[in-house]
């Protein structure tokens, strides 16, 4: 293979392909040992060792922090509003997720990719969301933990929060740094895994918590079974009270019918099966889905079309139809 002078790409090229054999090929490293850095890296292609780790470090932080930069400028630039690089607070998450239990999962090798979120995000608020440097208050340590790194040093195991699919840091806010910007795909951590009442994915955004929350207090109110859970998905948070409301309405209209007493849960599933199920399949065979909308956003809009038209909480083949022709 050879190398054009001035051409990074080829040099990049060259080292992701020698770095491809070095890590499928190469002896396999003691636990708690970093090998030696690897040429990928997601901040971008990662020098070659010069025989100089303090160089070496200092060119790494150069590297992320720059890659940070860039980003930042790369969303001003194209006004992208949303929060996508915002490191994910711990306790605001859970907030708005709700809380259930932790248990102690013990060490585990887990992804680079899914540690999204910090515990402390004022001590540690040097970092974005793929823990590239924002400041350069955190150069000091974080050259020297990737000093160590690329010298072969052990390097202790670092300390989570699972949510989900999601990962928490509660101690190794640099190590975590380090490692994604010398190419590393996983790190060895002690797992504590919190179990909410709505789970959370990688793509979660602190711009979505205001929704989870909303869903949260929903699902409280409405324990719907597992499989009835999935299809319940309204784009504007503050239709999950709405809708909360419609469904406590309607479980006491059918005890009134009944004369009997329903509980929360069995409510929910009845609600689900004998009113949200028969119109959402309605809606759907009538086209009166909008294609911006989930079915629970078309529930919610045809519900109170229907209830201001007419007064009534029936549902009959006359009474869509003359929805229809209202609603255009």
């Amino acid at each position: 293979m050879r190398f054009v002078p001035g051409a990074p790409e080829n040099l990049c090229a060259g080292a992701r392909a020698l770095s491809t054999v070095a890590y499928r090929t190469g002896p396999r490293f003691a636990r708690g040992r970093w090998p030696a850095a690897d040429l990928r890296s997601t901040f971008g292609c990662v020098r070659r060792d010069s025989g100089f780790p303090s160089a070496d470090a200092q060119d790494d932080f150069q590297r992320a922090r720059r890659r940070q930069v860039m980003s930042q400028l790369a969303r001003r630039l194209g006004r992208d509003s949303r929060d996508v690089d915002v490191i994910l607070p711990f306790e605001e998450v859970v907030d708005a997720l709700g809380r259930v239990e932790e248990r102690y999962i013990g060490l585990q090798t887990i992804e680079l990719d899914s540690i999204l979120g910090t515990v402390d995000r004022g001590a540690h608020g040097g970092f974005d969301r793929q823990f590239r440097p924002t400041t350069a208050r955190v150069r000091a340590r974080w050259e020297r933990i990737a000093n160590a790194a690329r010298r072969g040093e052990p390097l202790p195991p670092i300390s989570v929060y699972r949510i989900g699919d999601v990962h928490f840091v509660r101690d190794g806010h640099h190590r975590v740094s380090v490692a994604r910007a010398l190419g590393r795909d996983t790190i060895e951590a002690y797992v504590v895994e919190v179990v909410t009442r709505i789970g959370a994915e990688r793509s979660l955004l602190i711009g979505d918590l205001p929704l989870k929350s909303h869903e949260r207090l929903f699902h409280e109110r409405v324990p719907l079974p597992a499989r009835a859970r999935e299809r319940i998905s309204l784009t504007d948070p503050w239709h999950y009270a709405w809708l909360a409301e419609g469904v406590e309405a309607w479980a006491f209209r059918t005890m009134q019918d009944r004369a009997e007493f329903i509980d929360r849960r069995t409510a929910a599933r009845l609600w689900f099966e004998e009113d949200y199920l028969p119109i959402v399949d309605m809606l759907a065979d009538a086209g009166m889905i909008e294609p911006e909308e989930t079915e629970t956003d078309a529930y919610i809009r045809i519900v109170g079309q229907r209830y201001r038209m007419m007064r009534t909480h029936e549902w009959s083949e006359e009474i869509l139809a003359r929805l229809r022709d209202e609603t255009g």
